[in-house]
């Protein structure tokens, strides 16, 4: 026989558990908070899942899927399994994409999105939950964002409009909406009730505004950098956190109104990573518009360097350290300083097809730049002026990445053609070519120099003499998509790569085996790097992560 667990039962089985619920693919992942541990795995959603809800004694879960599957369903936290589901919205109306507990009652919560606001009501003993359609007369409305009143006497909803509705979930009506004039530009994004009363709302346009119902007109507001994507209260709400598009977190004390930026990272896909010559302390990445320096231990920003509406497609420290070089999608090579971020020079129109690769000599005297058509140019970099000194044209695709001696005398550039090529910078001369049937997407020269390691879009490792370009060895790199980015140690002794798998791995390079496998990443890895010292791996990602990993093996 069956026995029956009570709610109240069930609040003191979760009475102990911090939880936190994370959207997977098609799952929904229950966590302990405190312990970082996996409790569940929820699997009933198709596709994607848009929004989840706890209600407030954390007895159940509300979760709503996305347009393929347009069901919400409600689960039990103590049993770790379905209760019951339903269809989130009405036949002629638009998909649902946010939901809200209420913040006294277990048993109801409530849905909106697209010309649809339901409060729903959980009947236990038939497992069955029973929506009701609120009504909001000849207004037609998309909802953003949602939040409900301390005392379940309204909630609020934030729509695409710009305007705030006002409704009682007692009664199913509509209150009052607003602001009448100035709506919020490009749409309410996110709201919350404070306790004290009033209204925070963050808008599309980065506005962050504390009203009241029912003009809301702005108290107080403050603009910040990029839509505003989320708001979190701390204790009474005396101070509380947003976060933004663009991948910036805030900290606002509610009293001065005021903001910090406490963290930040890129938002778009990071093209590249560099250290400084002999120095671990400090690296730069760069994505989309913006070139960043960062401090490495502590993992915060130093410098943002931005050209708008342009692409940076790749970076180099001077190895004076005086000047970053970068690679832009506009055809133009850029040198920034890197303490102020100040511009030092362009050289314009420096490929036809945009800048794709780029890398320094030791004498600071050259630049050696890699385009979209093919070519590869050597520059020659005075103090007042920047000179074509020769323009190489052998391959007949993307430069994807360039490398040079330590001498100076020679380097090396891959290419999604399919070749790579040595060159010699003294007679500016092509000295061997290496053909593959793989688009290249990076090369490496061993610390010895006699010999380089490739790797590219057929998931091979390829050992190459570099005297007469003969491949001497191939490795199986990855079991699944492309390797983008590749770095050794200066001793020679192990490899990092990184690719479409989404692992790092390091690679005994005599051996020809992985040592160690880094998860972490959720996107495509682009480049990697080991750091002077062999400190730190530092692996960065097209979802805009950078990864700071510990080196493995003793320095």
């Amino acid at each position: 026989m069956e026995t029956q667990t009570s709610p109240k039962d069930e609040v003191a089985e979760v009475a102990e558990l911090e939880l936190e619920a994370v959207i997977g693919f098609n799952d929904i992942i229950l966590w302990h908070y405190k312990k970082r541990e996996l409790i569940a795995r929820l699997s009933l959603h198709k596709g994607k899942i848009e929004a989840l809800a706890f209600s407030p004694n954390d007895l159940y879960l509300v979760s709503l899927g996305g347009p393929d599957d347009g069901s919400v369903v409600v689960w039990s936290i103590a049993k770790r399994d379905a209760i019951c589901g339903g269809p989130a919205a009405g036949l002629n109306v638009g998909n649902a994409t946010t939901v809200i507990f209420s913040k006294c009652c277990d048993e109801m919560f409530v849905t909106a999105g697209n010309g649809t606001i339901r409060v729903w009501e959980l009947d236990l003993p038939n497992r069955k939950i029973w929506p009701t359609e609120c009504q909001t007369g000849q207004m037609k409305r998309i909802v953003m964002s949602i939040s409900m009143a301390d005392d379940d006497s309204f909630f609020y909803l934030g729509t695409t409009t710009g305007d705030i509705l006002k409704m009682s979930p007692r009664t199913k009506l509509l209150a009052d909406a607003g602001p009448a004039k100035d709506r919020f530009s490009l749409g309410v994004s996110a709201i919350r009730c404070l306790k004290v009363g009033g209204l925070l709302v963050g808008s599309g346009a980065g506005l962050l505004v504390f009203c009241k119902s029912p003009s809301y007109k702005p108290i107080k507001k403050i603009q910040l950098q990029g839509g505003i994507t989320s708001i979190t209260l701390r204790g009474e709400g005396h101070q509380f956190f947003v976060g933004t598009e663009e991948s910036h977190i805030y900290r606002v004390n509610f009293t001065d109104f005021k903001e910090t930026l406490i963290t930040t990272c890129h938002f778009e896909a990071v093209e590249d990573i560099v250290f400084p010559l002999g120095t671990a302390e400090l690296f730069a990445t760069c994505a989309k518009k913006d070139i960043r320096v960062w401090h490495t231990p502590s993992n915060r920003e130093l410098l943002r360097i931005t050209v708008p509406n342009m692409t940076c497609r790749s970076i180099d420290f001077m190895r004076d350290g005086k000047s970053i070089i970068s690679a832009w999608d506009d055809g133009n090579i850029r040198a920034f300083t890197p303490e102020t971020g100040r511009l030092m020079y362009v050289i314009n129109n420096a490929h036809r097809i945009g800048v794709t690769a780029i890398a320094t000599t030791s004498d600071c005297k050259r630049v050696i730049s890699g385009g979209g058509e093919g070519e590869v140019r050597v520059w020659q970099i005075g103090r007042q002026t920047q000179k074509l000194e020769e323009a190489l044209k052998e391959h007949k695709s993307s430069v994807s990445c360039i490398r040079v001696k330590k001498s100076d005398k020679e380097c090396v550039t891959a290419s999604t053609d399919g070749t790579c090529i040595i060159w010699d910078l003294v007679r500016l001369r092509r000295n061997q070519m290496i053909l593959a049937n793989t688009l290249f997407q990076c090369v490496c020269y061993h610390p010895e120099e006699f010999q380089i390691i490739t790797s590219g879009t057929d998931r091979k490792i390829a050992y190459w003499e570099v005297f007469d370009g003969s491949v001497i060895r191939e490795l199986d790199g990855s079991l699944s998509g492309a390797i983008n980015g590749m770095d050794i140690t200066v001793e020679g002794v192990h490899f990092v790569t990184g690719g479409n798998d989404h692992l790092v791995k390091v690679w005994d390079y005599n051996e020809g085996e992985v040592t160690h496998v880094g998860v972490g990443h959720s996107g495509n890895i682009t480049r990697i790097r080991i750091s002077p010292g062999n400190q730190y791996i530092v692996s960065v990602s097209a979802d805009g992560a950078i990864l700071r990993w510990k080196y493995p093996f003793p320095s």
